[in-house]
């Protein structure tokens, strides 16, 4: 089932611009290695979960993954052959806003390989560029 939020205040959203650089999210705070997106723009809830699938699946229930985006943003979409007009289309699915810098998954528990091997396949379902980060220091 894809990611939507429960509830939200208003059913459609205006496109809005992506500038600048990630002021938060950008450093890996609960696992030990993380995904890290080199670029702005959407990602929708099934690329998330795509990728959610993909780090679990290689992990063999070993380790955790931890999900940073959630998809809150509604884009909507006219039907297909429908003549101009006749107000704005009903959202057609949800994506989160990522800006450069902003960590996409973590992953903890496991060996530098294989959470380089599984991140490697997430970034691949990913839609934007991405980089392994490590944690900088361990709190303990």
């Amino acid at each position: 089932m894809a990611l939507m939020p429960k509830r939200v205040k208003f059913r459609k959203s205006q496109r809005g611009r992506i500038n600048g650089k990630a002021q938060r999210s950008n450093t890996v705070s609960f696992g030990d290695y993380g995904l890290q997106v080199l670029g702005n723009g959407w990602i929708t809830g099934r690329q998330i979960e795509a990728g959610r699938v993909a780090a679990t699946h290689y992990l063999h229930r070993e380790g955790r993954v931890f999900v940073r985006i959630f998809p809150h943003k509604p884009i909507s979409a006219k039907p297909v052959e429908t003549r101009m007009g006749k107000g704005k289309g009903e959202p057609a699915h949800w994506v989160a806003v990522v800006r450069e810098g902003q960590i996409l998954y973590e992953i903890g528990g496991v060996e530098m390989g294989v959470a380089r091997e599984a991140l490697s396949r997430v970034a691949h379902k990913m839609p934007l560029r991405c980089r392994l980060v490590a944690r900088r220091s361990r709190v303990s």
